[in-house]
């Protein structure tokens, strides 16, 4: 990834949401720009018009915090936005040599292994940062059923390339944004990182969709919200989910989905756990024909 194209492209895409009316500044004749032109930028932050061009350039190198504070007051950034801005800033001043080194090979803990399976009534599983499933329980694996026809499995991949992920989530284009937002946040993070890179200009190359929503530079992070799924076998269900980071394992979180108690929601989901049992017992069935 080039790094000042993504400093550069972030910092434009926020300054052309905030309006002078939002920012509370007096607007005088035709203006040529969708948002606040570079000087009222600068003005807010109290920095020059030139040091503000400057940053948004992509040059970062040597920001200080109480800019990148300022930079945040002035394009009203969000928490996951503000968040995004200090990461790239961090890229910026850390060496290639430094970040340039194979990534290891996640692996997931046993005992995080142990915490996934033992939740027999809720779906579970373990993603990386680049929303790879790496180990799911059997109720998560149902759940994601049409995912799992897939190898490797992952997420954004069956999102964009696979046309049942559009019946899975009827709120699809939520979803798939969201997605592009965990990507963008990774690639500041992890911009040396070869897979992420890989997976991104696949799905560059193969969806227009994601193209588009890519070039919106919108970061996003999963932490809790409700999703709707409409599975090929029980119907339609809203759950909750929760996304915990994993400390120790970096880059790495559990997802937990659930059902409010009472709910069609929680009956659906007992529903899809029946389901599964069946379908381990017929694949079961058919392995012991196999073996005869």
């Amino acid at each position: 990834m080039d790094h000042r194209a993504e400093v550069s492209a972030f910092l434009k895409s926020r300054r052309a949401k905030i309006t002078p009316a939002l920012a509370g500044l007096p607007v005088y004749g035709q203006r040529r720009v969708p948002g606040l032109r570079r000087g009222e930028v600068a003005t807010l932050a109290g920095v020059s018009v030139e040091y503000y061009t400057r940053l948004e350039r992509g040059n970062l190198g040597g920001v200080s915090d109480s800019v990148l504070d300022a930079l945040t007051q002035a394009l009203r950034l969000d928490d996951t936005e503000r968040d995004h801005l200090y990461a790239l800033a961090r890229a910026a001043n850390t060496s290639p040599a430094r970040v340039r080194r194979r990534p290891k090979k996640a692996t997931v803990r046993s005992s995080v292994l142990r915490i996934v399976e033992g939740l027999h009534d809720q779906p579970a599983y373990v993603r990386n940062n680049r929303m790879d499933i790496l180990a799911a329980n059997p109720l998560a694996r149902a759940l994601h059923s049409e995912a799992f026809e897939l190898e490797p499995v992952n997420t954004c991949r069956f999102v964009f390339l696979d046309p049942r992920a559009t019946r899975m989530y009827p709120d699809w284009e939520r979803v798939a944004r969201e997605g592009v937002g965990v990507l963008r946040v990774e690639v500041a993070k992890n911009p040396y990182d070869r897979e992420l890179s890989n997976l991104i200009g696949e799905l560059s190359t193969r969806s227009d969709a994601f193209r588009t929503m890519w070039g919106t530079h919108d970061v996003h992070v999963f932490t809790e919200g409700t999703k709707r799924f409409h599975h090929p076998a029980v119907g339609e269900m809203e759950l909750v989910h929760e996304t915990l980071a994993l400390p120790g394992d970096e880059g790495l979180s559990i997802t937990v989905y659930s059902a409010d108690p009472g709910t069609p929601a929680a009956d659906t989901l007992k529903l899809l756990a029946s389901w599964a049992a069946s379908q381990e017992q017929d694949a079961a069935a058919s392995q012991a024909d196999t073996e005869r």
